[in-house]
Parts: C-alpha cells; sequence; structure tokens
C-alpha cells in the first residue's frame, strides 16, 4: 500500500510565513482548528480540496507541496547524518525523513550549512597545499556551488519549460527548415534579424573556446572543430540570448540562486533546453522516440543530433498530456565524478559523497563506444533499467582531446519494454540484477565488493585473521 505523502511541515511553514494562527488559517478552510493541527503533525492526510483551497489562498505554485522535493531533502540529510564528523550523534534515518518532512526549511537549512562546511574544508586543504608547494594563495570566496543550485532548478521544474518550449516551436515554425538546413538558417537569421556575422574559426585559433560571441564587433566565432549538430546547438544557443533574455530571466526569478555565478550558469542551462528543443521539436521527437522505441542512435541520425544531445531531450520529454518515458540522467568523468544529473524515476543520486562503483555508467568506460545495459536494485527494493555509454566529444587537436565522459539513462524496470535495449535482457523475476546504492557511506548493504568506505550504521570491524570482500566489507559472521 503506497505509503501517504506527509505534507503537514509545508502547510504550517506556509501559515507561519503569513503570520496566521492555526484558528485564522482553519476557518478560511472552513476545517476545525483541531483537524487542521493533526493535518500539521501528519496526523491526518491533506485532502486534495484542502491543497487546492491552500493554492488559492495564498497564490503559491503546487509545486511546492511536491512529495519528491522532500524525498530529495531526506536523501541529503541522511548524506550529511554519514559525515564522520556526525558519527557521535547516531542520526535515524526515520528522525531524519520527519525532519524533511514536517520542517523543510530548517532541513533545507541543514543541507546548505552543510555544503558551505563542505566548500570551506576543501577551500582550506587547498590553501594548505598551495602553501606547502610554495604557491602564492589567492583570496577565496567560500559559497554553494553553483553547478548545485541549478541541478536543484532543473530538477524542481521537472526538467520541462513551457515558455522555452513555445519559444523553440515559433522558430522552427517560422524557419520552416529541416534538420539538415537548420544551421544555415540560424546563421542567416542571426544576420538579417541582429546583424551578427558567423566565422568559422580555426581551430588552432580557439584552443580553448568552441564558440564565442564578441559584442562589439558583433561577431560569432565558432570552432571549425564542432561537428554540424553542435554547430546548430551553439547557434540556437546564442539566438536564445539575444531573443528570449527575458524569458530565461523570468524563469530564474525567485529561485534559490544565491550567486551571481549560479544566475549565469543556470541562464545557459536555460539557452542550452531552448537550442535542444529547437533541433528537437517536442511533439515530432516525442512521435519519432515513441516509434523507434527510443533508440537513441536512431534519433541522432533523424534529428542530426549528437548522442548527449538525444540523451538530454529524452528527460525534458514532461509535457502535461504529452508525456515520454520517465527517465534520470546522469554524466560522470573517468574519476566518478558526476557532472550532470537529473531524475523522474525516483532515482537517487549523492548530493555530497562518491557514487556507486556498481553503476554501468563507470563500467562504461571499459568498452568505449558500446551500449552496456543494467538492471539496477536500489537499497529500497526499486529496480531501475539503464543504458550507459561513453561519448565521444569534439576532438580540438591533438593536445587538446577534450574530456573522457559517460552518460546513463535510464526508467523503471516496469517501463523497460517501452525502450529497444531491453529486447535482449531478462527483466522478468529470472533476470540478472546488480545491487547498487546511492554512496557508500549510506548504503548498508555488506556483501559490495566495491565499497570504499564503511556505513555510517555498521562500523567498520577489523580483524586481522580475516579478509573480507574488501577492507570496508567485513566478512558474515560464521
Amino acid at each position: 500500500m503506497p505509503r501517504q505523502p506527509r505534507l503537514g511541515g509545508r502547510v504550517r511553514g506556509l501559515r507561519l510565513k503569513h503570520a496566521l494562527t492555526q484558528r485564522a488559517l482553519a476557518e478560511r478552510l472552513g476545517v476545525s482548528p483541531s483537524y487542521l493541527n493533526l493535518i500539521e503533525h501528519n496526523r491526518r492526510p491533506l485532502p486534495a480540496p484542502m491543497l487546492l483551497d491552500l493554492v488559492e489562498t495564498f497564490g503559491v505554485d503546487l509545486a511546492e507541496f511536491s512529495t519528491d522535493d522532500t524525498a530529495r531533502t531526506a536523501d541529503a540529510l541522511l548524506e550529511v547524518a554519514a559525515d564522520p564528523m556526525l558519527k557521535d550523534l547516531a542520526l535515524g534515518e526515520a528522525e531524519l525523513r520527519d525532519l524533511a518532512s514536517n520542517a523543510p526549511d530548517i532541513a533545507q537549512a541543514v543541507v546548505r550549512l552543510y555544503a558551505r562546511v563542505r566548500d570551506a574544508t576543501g577551500t582550506a586543504e587547498s590553501l594548505a597545499e598551495m602553501l606547502h608547494d610554495g604557491d602564492e594563495a589567492s583570496p577565496t570566496t567560500i559559497s554553494a556551488m553553483p553547478s548545485d543550485e541549478v541541478s536543484d532548478l532543473i530538477q524542481e521544474s521537472g526538467n520541462y519549460f513551457h515558455p522555452l518550449e513555445q519559444a523553440a516551436e515559433a522558430l522552427r515554425s517560422e524557419l520552416e527548415v529541416d534538420a539538415d538546413d537548420l544551421a544555415s538558417a540560424l546563421t542567416a537569421r542571426l544576420l538579417d534579424v541582429h546583424g551578427v556575422e558567423v566565422y568559422i574559426a580555426h581551430a588552432g585559433d580557439m584552443p580553448s573556446a568552441l564558440r564565442r560571441y564578441d559584442p562589439k564587433a558583433k561577431r560569432l566565432m565558432l570552432s571549425e572543430a564542432l561537428e554540424r549538430p553542435t554547430r546548430s546547438f551553439q547557434l540556437a544557443h546564442q539566438l536564445c540570448l539575444f531573443e528570449h533574455r527575458a524569458v530565461l530571466d523570468s524563469l530564474i526569478e525567485g529561485r534559490r540562486l544565491t550567486t551571481s555565478d549560479a544566475q549565469r550558469l543556470a541562464v545557459v542551462a536555460l539557452a542550452n533546453y531552448f537550442a535542444g528543443a529547437v533541433m528537437m521539436p517536442y511533439e515530432s521527437f516525442l512521435a519519432a522516440a515513441e516509434n523507434e522505441r527510443y533508440d537513441i542512435e536512431r534519433l541522432c541520425h533523424r534529428f542530426r543530433a549528437r548522442y548527449e544531445q538525444v540523451c538530454h531531450r529524452l528527460t525534458s520529454l514532461r509535457r502535461p498530456g504529452s508525456e515520454g518515458v520517465p527517465l534520470h540522467l546522469v554524466r560522470v568523468d573517468i574519476a566518478g565524478n558526476i557532472s550532470k544529473q537529473f531524475s523522474a524515476t525516483g532515482m537517487k543520486f549523492a548530493r555530497f559523497s562518491a557514487t556507486c562503483g556498481r553503476w554501468a555508467v563507470h563500467s562504461a568506460f571499459l568498452t568505449p563506444g558500446e551500449i552496456r545495459c543494467q538492471i539496477e536494485e536500489m537499497p529500497d527494493g526499486e529496480r531501475y533499467f539503464c543504458v550507459a555509454r561513453t561519448l565521444r566529444r569534439e576532438r580540438v587537436g591533438y593536445q587538446h582531446a577534450g574530456p573522457r565522459l559517460a552518460i546513463s539513462v535510464g526508467c523503471r524496470l516496469a517501463d523497460a519494454s517501452r525502450l529497444v535495449y531491453s529486447d535482449h535482457v531478462q527483466t522478468g523475476a529470472d533476470s540478472r540484477v546488480t545491487m547498487i546504492g546511492t554512496a557508500c557511506r549510506v548504503c548498508n548493504r555488506s556483501d559490495c565488493d566495491q565499497r570504499a568506505s564503511p556505513a555510517i550504521h555498521q562500523p567498520l570491524r577489523i580483524d586481522e585473521n580475516v579478509r573480507g570482500l574488501s577492507f570496508f566489507a567485513p566478512p558474515a559472521d560464521r
């Protein structure tokens, strides 16, 4: 039986934000103060009609009552509690999830403060290393990671931005060109409408950049290293900055973007979203994805797009009433660092810790360019079907080969049959399942040979006469 959403903390927080007593809010909602008190303490579920009344009364977005947001905060709290400096507190999972549910703003404050502590620690260590090596150390401002804040914005929006979809559809309709002629049409529009000339520069003249715009000369330089799909993407990105800046600003207004760097990065991410929507118009792309059963490479051919561009676009098919398969996406480098992530499936990603070494996205580096499929089971029993592959980036030259990255997209196992990749994978009761976790410190699997640190609730036990699967995975008691 599904667990009832715990929204009492959201209701109480909204009431206190507007300086209302329980009696005053109860009168507005037409209920008794005692009933409202039970709701605020999660002893009664929040009825749907009352939820709509709250939205209308206070003029808030329905997304503020998202249980996904509460779950993400709870997962982040679990990672915070797994830090060795808090091990003596023995914080339980149940009480942390209650905190995220009953006091979401306080829970978010704890997560943000912990992020600042992590950043401060990293800054101090970097400065110490620089001083030890004799290098000059410059003052460093301690702040939240802009990329984390932008990831939160995208996750909270469900990776769907309707104003940008509308703008992209209007542009494609106006241009009236197919995928082969898109780059030429975008180049012409930049010149005719904005007076911006596009030049293709020698790769040696732009060794560290693929696109550069000079506002004084009104000149847009694109590296010759860019393949045609990326050229179209960069042209559309620049056009978005010219024509839809007000839309971009409205989408980030009021968001939790605490620094100017985070705001600028959000603008870049949203302009990239627009570029993907221009190259792969929503309805035609969704129809092709369904017809081709989410064959990423066929979609690359159809829309003249790169593998990563198609993966991103597939995760944005979240238009109400016209959704695609809910997918999650994660991109990592060869060291396992996550550089992009989004989840519409419930898949949990580590916020502060290293990722699980059992994920297929890591083993993809062993077979560059090949598709690797995996059925993954999280500690909560949820199963996912995932497809991973390395990415081939534009090579600027011998000395600038670009980063080594791998990307994985996945769906709930129940949706796996809608993906062509599941045709030769046993997804039934006898399927081969890889037990994974979010991160070692919050994963209690004791039989993992990839464990890199002990679990928070399983103290490290050392027996000099016995060797387990790994140093941090103790052998089973005999």
